[in-house]
């Protein structure tokens, strides 16, 4: 019998709110894989953008994109499985062309960044396994202010709603890879034991090779 392929890379999209870091927790406690988190406390730009979107946009994304490309050349380099809170792909697909459609970052600072994602991304492999977590605005609104972070105070709904609007048309679309898509307003997988089972055991089917 052929030894069953290792898999490297699970990585966790969805909109601000929609329990990436608590999903990504749980599943590397669950499978006994290794967590990357988004680097939110260490983020230089993430107040001065929520303060000023305009002028903050492109330094924001790219650093964002750099510290994501970063993970994935690690993921790529190691020798173990790895869950990652949020992709390279949400900030070229969904962050970034919101914000320029937001006339929130100029035409030529947002086809600066689509150029330079697309190199990168010819430098990487896409995760074996996607996990999008669906959620409509209330829930995330919600849960957002349910964890109380300050720099978030500031979100407007619209731009919630834009961005899922991204989310949404990106995952139609997606194709670089098997998908799973949890819808969260139906999902409490944080306080829910018998919802975190189910996901489990998709991702467990998803693995397996039931794709």
């Amino acid at each position: 019998m052929a030894k069953k392929k290792q898999i490297k890379h699970i990585a966790i999209a969805g909109n601000i709110g929609a329990g990436k870091t608590t999903l990504t927790q749980m599943l590397a406690k669950q499978f006994g894989w290794t967590p990357n988190f988004e680097d939110v406390e260490n983020n230089p730009y993430l107040n001065d953008f929520y303060n000023d979107m305009q002028r903050w946009s492109f330094n924001l994304q790219i650093f964002f994109l750099n510290s994501r490309l970063h993970q994935l050349i690690n993921i790529q380099k190691g020798s173990e499985t790895v869950i990652q809170d949020r992709t390279i792909y949400e900030d070229a697909h969904i962050f970034a062309p919101n914000l320029h459609e937001m006339g929130l970052m100029s035409k030529r600072d947002f086809e600066n960044y689509s150029n330079f994602f697309q190199t990168l991304k010819n430098l990487v492999n896409p995760p074996e396994l996607l996990i999008y977590l669906k959620a409509s605005v209330p829930t995330l609104v919600g849960q957002i202010q349910k964890r109380g972070r300050e720099y978030e105070d500031n979100i407007r709904l619209d731009y919630l709603k834009r961005l899922n609007e991204h989310y949404n048309n990106w995952i139609e679309h997606y194709t670089d890879g098997p998908l799973l898509v949890i819808d969260i307003d139906k999902t409490n997988f944080a306080e829910n034991e018998a919802d975190l089972a189910m996901v489990v055991e998709k991702i467990n089917a998803q693995i397996n090779g039931l794709f």
